[in-house]
């Protein structure tokens, strides 16, 4: 289960646009540790699924793990 608690702008915009699935049961989408860019320059966030658990993609570079990509949220 993932919780997200919503933030909103002072007029009352929400701050999360976009959250999109990438992995699907039909197609996987897998990264090394190389490959995980920051996501729209830092102002979004991806979540990996890696063999430490899952984590965000900032924290995984910091690991230096990769993983499958379950979301992107923005």
């Amino acid at each position: 289960m993932i919780e997200i608690k919503l933030k909103y702008h002072r007029d009352k915009s929400p701050k999360i646009n976009l959250i999109q699935r990438v992995s699907k049961p039909s197609r996987r989408i897998y990264v090394n540790h190389n490959e995980l860019w920051p996501y729209r320059q830092g102002l979004g966030i991806r979540v990996i699924s890696t063999p430490k658990g899952v984590m965000s993609d900032k924290e995984a570079r910091k690991e230096h793990l990769g993983g499958e990509v379950i979301l992107e949220i923005y």
